[in-house]
């Protein structure tokens, strides 16, 4: 097997609940006294390896430490304990329109933002054309970013991020946003960059964003990794701890059949099923 991509080693992320305790005299006099009062652990002795060309889905209900790990994969989180080794650059589709200027032109962001994440000039230029055309905003090139819609402004910073030539794709909830017809390029823009033997690493809480792309799950509760495996092995593990296996169940095949009729999916037949809370998953198709 070849070396990972991605090494989680033991790793743990503690915070406090009024801040992030990561001022010097933490960091050289806290030792291991252990979690002081108000603290708590974002994610508490997490280890998996990521092979490169695997898509990964992390499933999880809110608050039990998805954002959190794809944050110190990415390398905006230093772990408390463990280390994260990443093997490659990272595209992070995660708070994409971070680092956007809003009193700069939508031109002038698009070089900023790709020159940040590594692109040459001359390379941006070349993609340039695409990129705006992609992000559908040919007529505001030259327009304030803070003056384009929130839905714009998402297109034009997916359109930027999703052009970069990194190994990894990071991705969280970023596709829970903007217009249905927007999603299918974004899902087709995916598709493209795992088709070119990409990493995929994302968080969601769509099911169907969950099984369209990803053949590996990983788990998490209360921070720690409870199950690692097979997509769906994963995300009948979460119905299972949901307390409502047979309503969650049935919502999951309904939403693969409708899955089946956009054509994402081999046709099958199911049966009737009833639309019920489903726990935290969700569809954004």
């Amino acid at each position: 097997m070849s070396e990972p991509i991605i090494s989680v080693q033991d790793v743990s992320v503690r915070f406090h609940r009024s801040r992030r305790h990561r001022s010097l005299r933490d960091l050289l006099f806290k030792g291991n006294s252990g979690v002081r009062a108000g603290e708590f652990y974002g994610l508490r002795h997490v280890s998996f390896d990521v092979q490169p060309g695997e898509a990964i889905g992390v499933v999880g209900r809110n608050g039990q430490g998805k954002s959190t790990l794809l944050k110190t994969i990415a390398g905006v989180l230093i772990p408390d304990e463990g280390r994260v080794i990443v093997n490659g650059g990272v595209a992070p589709l995660i708070e994409i329109t971070g680092g956007f200027v809003g009193d700069l032109t939508v031109r002038d962001n698009i070089y900023l933002a790709a020159g940040l994440h590594g692109m040459r000039k001359k390379e941006i230029a070349e993609a340039f054309d695409e990129i705006v055309e992609f992000a559908e905003v040919e007529n505001f090139v030259d327009t304030p970013y803070k003056h384009l819609s929130s839905g714009m402004k998402v297109r034009v910073a997916f359109s930027v991020v999703s052009r970069l030539r990194e190994p990894i794709l990071l991705v969280d909830e970023v596709l829970a946003v903007g217009d249905r017809a927007f999603r299918e390029k974004c899902y087709e823009r995916i598709d493209e960059m795992l088709g070119d033997g990409r990493t995929l690493f994302m968080v969601s809480h769509s099911e169907a964003n969950l099984t369209r792309f990803c053949t590996r799950g990983v788990y998490l509760r209360e921070g720690k990794l409870v199950h690692d495996g097979p997509i769906d092995e994963v995300v009948e593990k979460y119905f299972s701890d949901s307390g409502n296996e047979a309503a969650l169940r049935r919502r999951h095949e309904r939403r693969m059949r409708r899955m089946r009729n956009l054509g994402l999916l081999p046709d099958e037949n199911d049966d009737e099923e009833a639309d019920e809370d489903d726990g935290g998953l969700r569809t954004v198709v």
